[in-house]
């Protein structure tokens, strides 16, 4: 029970802090975080600075400044539900997740663009959404990649045929592309993020 409410404590503590930095583009002082803790001493703020430390979600850059692990802001992961019926329960705390490394396997090797036409519909990738995609991965048959075919970027479905690379929207509509010079590959996406309400 301690540890759940520990856990508990450091979200709460790390979605103050994540807050004050989407409204400000900065991390707060030492001596802001007292008011924005509600605590009585920095000594406090020290501590739960250790605990996020611990905890993977913040860590110190080489002159000692503090900042969010990858830019990132963890969230807890509080169970699973079924895509069916809903289940209700009470919500129990899992974990603390952090969405980039939810996402991203190897951040260094990895961009965010954002999808534009409806080319890719039938693979659930809409207008708007965002793609992470990974450089330098290999694509297998079947991946969805970022492509620049005859000095055009584009991205379908990775496709080969008696050794002859291709790509293949997941719309009907739109024709199967074969490079008449060039094809270069860009990336593979390896995830999709929407947003649903502003």
């Amino acid at each position: 029970m301690r540890a759940m409410n520990e856990k508990r404590t450091i979200r709460t503590v790390q979605k103050s802090i994540a807050a004050f930095f989407r409204e400000n583009r900065r991390m707060p002082s030492f001596a802001e975080m007292v008011d924005l803790l509600g605590v009585k001493s920095k000594s406090v703020v020290n501590f739960w600075i250790d605990k996020l430390i611990e905890a993977e979600i913040l860590e110190k850059d080489d002159k000692g400044h503090l900042k969010f692990k990858q830019t990132s802001f963890a969230i807890p992961l509080v169970g699973s539900v079924q895509a069916g019926f809903p289940s209700p329960e009470e919500e129990t705390l899992c974990d603390i997740m952090s969405v980039d490394e939810y996402l991203i396997t190897k951040p260094d090797a990895s961009f965010l663009l954002q999808v534009s036409g409806d080319s890719m519909n039938g693979e659930g990738i809409m207008e708007g959404d965002l793609v992470v995609v990974e450089k330098g991965r290999a694509p297998k048959i079947g991946d969805v990649v970022i492509a620049e075919v005859d000095g055009e970027w584009t991205m379908k479905y990775f496709k080969k045929k008696s050794g002859q690379v291709y790509l293949e929207a997941a719309n009907p509509k739109y024709p199967i592309i074969r490079p008449k010079t060039e094809l270069r590959l860009g990336g593979v996406v390896t995830a999709v993020i929407r947003k649903y309400h502003q």
